[in-house]
């Protein structure tokens, strides 16, 4: 069989799976190609969890809330965070109800996640919240969502707010699936390189080589870009709780500006996962008007 009717139909392969698997999504509003179900996701989730779970055995803080199972200053830490968890996850249910109430069509996931809230002691400024409701907060974070003064303490616990944009970002991921979707894109990624290999198999073993060169660096190119706008989304995502669990909206761009200046040295946004801390900053502020009227609305006048 003629090649390039073999590459048209791989093609044509590919276009129907990537159409076939379309779903809505609520938070943009927008289609979007997905092959992996909640379920599915939630399980591994679960697995990979556990897995960092047991990797970091020894740095997990009040793994069990009994007696005797931790200090007082852990048991502070962990309780901060679960009690930050608690309302977040009251605010996606919340919000998930109030898009359907709205007529989206979807399929909620934070009624049914199962909810695990986890500290682990490290200086990785750091946390995740992985498909099914599975978090984590590494201790490294705390000091530059708290009073930012180069020693992680309880003191930096007494302002929750930061830490709870975080947080709210990180479930933000999970309630839009962007795990699962990025999981997809690159599946997809994969089949749509394999069938450029088969039409450039005629071809000069250097040309054929540059061919796949510049596909591989568009197809990371566009992985990149998808990234990006799934942070952007997950930063929105976590705002609309932050103020429907009545933390304030107006430390998400300062909490930013910090990331910036930890983060050290970034190559070009354009060639990140993630948006620049400054563009993230900005968003924030062009948010923020509908933020505050929100919150004040929801919580009382901020002071």
């Amino acid at each position: 069989m003629n090649r390039g009717i073999i590459v048209l139909a791989g093609l044509v392969m590919l276009a129907v799976y990537y159409f076939s698997n379309q779903e809505t999504n609520p938070y943009s509003g927008k289609s979007e190609f997905n092959t992996i179900s909640i379920a599915q996701a939630s399980q591994l989730g679960a697995q990979s969890y556990q897995q960092i779970l047991q990797q970091q055995r020894g740095d997990v803080l009040c793994p069990t809330l009994s007696a005797g199972a931790c200090n007082d200053e852990a048991l502070e830490v962990v309780t901060t965070v679960r009690d930050i968890g608690a309302r977040l996850q009251k605010a996606a249910i919340e919000y998930e109800q109030d898009l359907l109430d709205a007529g989206w069509s979807f399929t909620p996931v934070a009624r049914d996640f199962d909810w695990t809230y986890n500290v682990i002691q490290s200086e990785q400024p750091n946390a995740f919240c992985l498909p099914g409701g599975y978090v984590a907060v590494y201790t490294g974070i705390m000091d530059i969502t708290g009073n930012n003064d180069g020693r992680v303490t309880l003191a930096d616990l007494e302002d929750p707010d930061k830490l709870a944009v975080v947080m709210g970002h990180e479930i933000g991921h999970a309630m839009a699936h962007h795990g699962a979707k990025r999981m997809s894109q690159g599946q997809l990624a994969q089949l749509g390189m394999a069938a450029v290999a088969v039409g450039v198999g005629d071809m000069d073993p250097g040309q054929r080589q540059m061919v796949m060169q510049a596909m591989g660096v568009a197809a990371q190119g566009g992985m990149m870009a998808f990234s990006r706008q799934h942070e952007t989304e997950a930063d929105k995502i976590g705002l609309e709780l932050l103020v429907r669990a009545c933390y304030d909206p107006r430390e998400a761009p300062e909490l930013w500006e910090r990331m910036g200046k930890a983060g050290g040295q970034r190559p070009p946004e354009w060639m990140s996962t993630h948006p620049a801390s400054e563009t993230r900053a900005q968003n924030f502020r062009e948010w923020m008007p509908e933020a505050i009227a929100q919150y004040e609305q929801n919580c009382g006048p901020l002071r």
